[in-house]
């Protein structure tokens, strides 16, 4: 049953006229164009359409928009600020920390979860934190250091 549930995304308030079961992926990519988080696996396993909610970050494959009323919610969309990536999107950058791109966006969002967890992460921290997102490529070795640069871009350290 379609009911208005208002949500923040991306620092903007939006009214969405759904069914309260519908996923957050769905509406995310058919209703409001976001595109960045992607449909991987539909059993929030895969890690491909993570994003932020109150800062934690949640597979939004399996979470019912009922469930994200009124609060706020994170895609790669909303990290930059202006032209300035966010720390984790320019780090993934410099480390060629992607391949296919399939899983890039839901790692940058949980390796954003990670820093603010960790702002300087051990390798451990990084991929207990990272644990649960696949990337097909394999590219984990550049994943990592790309969160390990990430610590230092936000620190205002190593550029």
């Amino acid at each position: 049953m379609a009911a208005k549930i208002k949500l923040q995304i991306n620092d903007a308030a939006r009214e969405i006229d759904a069914d309260g079961e519908r996923s957050l992926l769905s509406v995310l990519r058919d209703e409001l164009l976001l595109t960045g988080c992607k449909y991987g696996c539909g059993e929030g396993e895969c890690g491909a359409c993570t994003v932020l909610i109150d800062g934690k970050a949640t597979r939004s494959c399996i979470t019912p928009l009922a469930e994200c009323a009124g609060k706020r919610i994170t895609t790669v969309e909303g990290l930059a600020i202006g032209e300035k990536l966010h720390p984790v999107q320019q780090a993934f950058l410099d480390a060629g920390a992607m391949q296919c791109g399939y899983c890039t966006t839901g790692m940058i969002m949980s390796g954003v979860a990670v820093l603010d967890k960790h702002p300087q992460p051990t390798r451990d921290e990084i991929v207990e934190g990272m644990n649960g997102n696949i990337c097909r490529c394999g590219t984990y070795s550049r994943i990592i250091a790309a969160l390990q640069k990430a610590g230092e871009l936000a620190k205002g350290g190593a550029q």
